[in-house]
Parts: C-alpha cells; structure tokens; sequence
C-alpha cells in the first residue's frame, strides 16, 4: 500500500518561496505519475504540476514559471519548489499519485494522497 506523507508549507509573504516535499513509502514501479494538487476554501481541488514517468513535467498555466516539480529517486521523495508566490497560491497543498500515465490533472486518475500542507502567502 503506497503512503504518501506530505510537509513543507508555511506561511509566507506575497513573492517569497517554499519547498514541499512529499515521501512516498512503500514506492513501486507501479506508479506511473505523480502530482500535486491544490484546494482552497470554497474551491475545487486543482492541479498543479504534475510528472510522468518521473520525466515529463507538466504545469497549470496559473504556476507555469513559478512552480518546478521533481522527484529524488535515491529515496523517493517529490518536491515542489514554488518562487514568487502570490496570495492567490494560498491553498492546502496534496501529493498524489497515480497508477496510470496521466495527461491531465483528471482526479480519477490518481489512487494515493497525501494528507495536505497548508501554503498562506499574504500580501
């Protein structure tokens, strides 16, 4: 059973930076993509930036340039790296991950989830 355990967020001001990590226990070769998404009050969770076959990144336009997605294969851990955060980035952040080669950031796709780090960014 994959367990995803996710940490990093914080609070922080309107252009600064953070880094979320994610560890995946019990990692196998079975998962095809992983991403994260985001939730913020109110809202539907979304996608964010996403990584198939621990190659192909790919982003939502809101974070395209901001936002780097990768993944430490010596212990699986994944990362977000987020620069110049605005307070629209405000959110609970997820690591998931999915048995299929995702394209999209479609919720059907991913099986596992972490359990969500809050990211406040004031202004």
């Amino acid at each position: 059973q994959v367990e995803m355990v996710d940490s990093g967020g914080g609070s922080v001001e309107s252009g600064g930076s953070l880094r979320l990590s994610c560890s995946v226990s019990e990692y196998t070769n079975a998962i095809r993509t992983l991403a994260w998404f985001r939730q913020a009050p109110g809202k539907e969770r979304e996608g964010v930036a996403a990584l198939r076959q621990g190659i192909y990144s790919f982003y939502s336009d809101s974070v395209k340039g901001r936002f780097s997605i990768s993944l430490d294969n010596t212990d699986h851990t994944l990362y977000l790296e987020m620069n110049n955060l605005k307070p629209e980035d405000t959110a609970t952040y997820y690591c998931a991950a999915a048995l299929v080669f995702s394209y999209s950031f479609d919720l059907r796709d991913y099986a596992y989830w972490g359990q969500g780090t809050q990211v406040t960014v004031s202004s």
